[in-house]
């Protein structure tokens, strides 16, 4: 409920404490906004099977990244964050609250998703229900496929406790008897091997179905004592370890960042162990000893109802091809000119708006610039790529024309550092100058430029972007991308790269927006603006929407807004520290995400300016590090008629989405909002669908 705070005695009462939630616990609800849509009857069966794994694999990334940070600040005593927890009361919390979510995950997977799609014809079967037929196969599938790259360890003086891979399927399993050389047993570990396949089909002819599947988890606990002959296994317990997966790099201290992540990298499975997911039924002794060993408390174990590799499930929606099950394919709007991409950027900027807009026009240009006699230079950044990227391959041929080609590849990409380190390497060997940014700050901006001779002139065609130059995720992320010839957004766009490169000074830019030096200062001076407009008794309004916001500046900048009069909607959809709704400091803010079909990625700000709006697209977040340690770019739609654009599609469009959004209230709950008798449903991801595909 709305509480009304009195903050009349602090000398700042915008620094309150209770006017902030807590950043990992807010992120952490995202995720049941995200599972809120696998227990949606309107969504296709399989796509909800899917979100499913999303809320899995969030939660494993949440304890590997956000959870380890919270236990590395209490290690070392960091004060609290702007909420006023202390990092051992959030480490507290975030287990009461993960427990709920994995609770929710598994009630349901075995109460709603597993049932629903066994009645469709697509089996997940459990131990307890195989056949003889299909008990006779797995068994000849264990022997053949899994025991010869299963190794066994029977723990005694000379087998201590071996170390555990970070998020690896792991049996221990209680022996009783005595083995070949009279060694009493006791316990064992049985390690699976990435390399075996987590979800195992069987054969139609077998199991009499088309689409039957069976875990790995279950094949091996049931046909474990084929490992142990003459022993007898007492039980076999399925469990799984999550470690802190971030790389701690001193940058400032190495000489060479490549070298140190490989190093790094090498022991990245092996770090501090975070959490423990073990069957339900596994006895107490045993759960205590293996926390011990992974030195955990108590309640940092997960007892599971299920598999511990829920998320591996996701296997069964790609190997289904059951298209009544998904939604529908659709088509995104692509480019329908005859000339070349500089012709038609030439004539007038370009906006693209995935993933309803191909990205298609993207690889285009860097295909026809890789090939183009007059294209000097390609500069380009590349945060995530994916693998097997077009683009790389397009970079790795304009090189080989005899094209001068630079790429900042940022080596710091979390979870993609190894692939990173790879591109880099292969980018090199075809003659690209490669940078690996700045020190301290991840570069995280996405920007392509590429400079032409065009008669006597050189001419910069820019492309900028809110998301990643990554072919996938563009058909799945909803994201901005700007391709324009504008002279002061290509001067810009080169001096950041002249900046990254070869060691500039501070530079003034004309149109962007740079974290970490203008783009902060540029947010809050527009949010002030507005203030004082409203203060003067003018129209005064922000609309904003990113993936997150946490930057106390900023929230404290929003209050005043809000306290001056200004209206204020924020769109956002993972963590939010804002409180809104408190009366006398929020009242006039009102924050909703939306979760849908596609992630919402793209980063607006948008500001009402007494008439004269200022909208910017963004690669970054109102985060402390996209503001203040990273380098980001924020860049203004100057073309009228595509900032309408931008403004009715990701703005106004999703604030009057009644669908898939959710109202974040003063108390911190997210309200689902639904259609009320005189309104009609309304999608943002689904007008869009309507109006620019086919």
């Amino acid at each position: 409920m709305n509480a009304v705070l009195d903050v009349s005695t602090e000398l700042d009462p915008l620094r309150d404490p209770t006017l902030y939630f807590n950043r990992e616990l807010s992120q952490l609800d995202f995720n049941f906004r995200v599972l809120a849509q696998a227990m949606d009857p309107q969504v296709p069966l399989l796509e909800r099977l899917r979100y499913l794994c999303i809320s899995c694999t969030n939660l494993d990334e949440f304890f590997e990244i956000r959870a380890a940070t919270v236990r590395h600040a209490q290690d070392f005593g960091v004060p609290p964050s702007p909420d006023g927890m202390a990092p051992a009361t959030v480490l507290k919390r975030i287990h009461d609250r993960a427990a709920q979510l994995v609770d929710a995950q598994y009630k349901c997977w075995n109460d709603v998703l597993r049932p629903s799609m066994f009645d469709a014809g697509v089996r997940v079967l459990g131990r307890d229900s195989w056949n003889a037929k299909q008990t006779k196969w797995l068994r000849a599938y264990f022997r053949d496929e899994i025991m010869p790259v299963l190794s066994p360890l029977g723990l005694d003086p000379a087998h201590p406790f071996p170390k555990i891979l970070n998020k690896s399927l792991n049996i221990v399993v209680v022996l009783k008897g005595k083995d070949a050389f009279g060694r009493a047993g006791h316990l064992a570990i049985v390690r699976a091997p990435r390399s075996l396949p987590r979800i195992i089909q069987l054969p139609e002819e077998v199991s009499g179905g088309p689409h039957d599947f069976v875990f790995l988890s279950s094949v091996l606990s049931v046909f474990v004592d084929e490992l142990f002959p003459g022993m007898e296994v007492q039980g076999a317990y399925q469990f799984r370890v999550t470690r802190n997966s971030e790389l701690m790099v001193d940058e400032e201290e190495v000489e060479n960042l490549a070298l140190a992540l490989r190093d790094e990298l090498i022991g990245r499975g092996y770090l501090r162990a975070m959490r423990l997911e073990i069957a339900e039924q596994c006895p107490k002794a045993i759960v205590r000893t293996l926390l011990e060993n992974f030195d955990l408390p108590e309640n940092a174990v997960y007892r599971i109802n299920g598999p511990v590799n829920l998320n591996r499930v996701i296997q069964v929606y790609d190997l289904v091809q059951r298209p009544e099950l998904k939604f529908p394919p659709f088509q995104p709007r692509v480019l329908r000119d005859s000339e070349t991409m500089f012709e038609r950027v030439a004539e007038g900027d370009v906006l693209m708006h995935h993933p309803f807009d191909s990205f298609a026009p993207v690889l285009d240009l860097i295909k026809q610039a890789a090939e183009d006699q007059n294209v000097l230079a390609i500069k380009q950044t590349l945060y995530r790529a994916g693998k097997d990227s077009p683009i790389v391959e397009q970079l790795v041929q304009a090189a080989r024309n005899g094209k001068d080609v630079t790429v900042v590849v940022e080596l710091r990409a979390r979870f993609d550092e190894e692939a990173n380190l790879g591109l880099a390497d292969r980018l090199q060997d075809a003659g690209v100058q490669v940078v690996y940014g700045v020190v301290g700050y991840k570069t995280h901006a996405k920007m392509l430029l590429i400079v032409r001779r065009e008669g006597r002139k050189l001419r910069r065609y820019v492309h900028l972007g809110t998301g990643n130059y990554h072919s996938g995720t563009a058909r799945v992320y909803t994201d901005f991308g700007l391709l324009t010839a504008d002279p002061d957004l290509g001067s810009d766009v080169h001096q950041i790269f002249q900046q990254i490169s070869g060691l500039a000074p501070a530079i003034k830019l004309k149109r962007l927006l740079q974290s970490p030096f203008t783009l902060h200062a540029g947010v809050l001076k527009r949010i002030d603006r507005e203030a004082k407009l409203a203060k003067a008794g003018k129209p005064a309004r922000i609309v904003a929407k990113m993936n997150a916001l946490n930057e106390p500046q900023v929230i404290r900048a929003l209050y005043q807004a809000s306290q001056a009069g200004v209206q204020i909607d924020l769109i956002v959809r993972g963590a939010c520290t804002l409180r809104p709704g408190v009366p006398g400091v929020s009242d006039n803010i009102r924050v909703r995400s939306i979760v849908g079909r596609f992630l919402e990625h793209h980063r607006v700000y948008w500001f009402a300016n007494d008439g004269e709006p200022d909208l910017y697209c963004s690669s970054a977040d109102w985060l402390e590090r996209n503001l203040l340690r990273r380098v980001e770019t924020a860049f203004p739609i100057v073309d009228p008629t595509l900032a309408a654009r931008v403004y009715d599609e990701a703005l106004a469009n999703y604030l009057a989405d009644n669908l898939n959004a959710w109202e974040l209230e003063a108390d911190g709950h997210y309200r689902k909002l639904a259609p009320s008798d005189d309104t009609m449903p309304h999608s943002a991801q689904g007008t869009l669908l309507a109006k620019l595909c086919t």
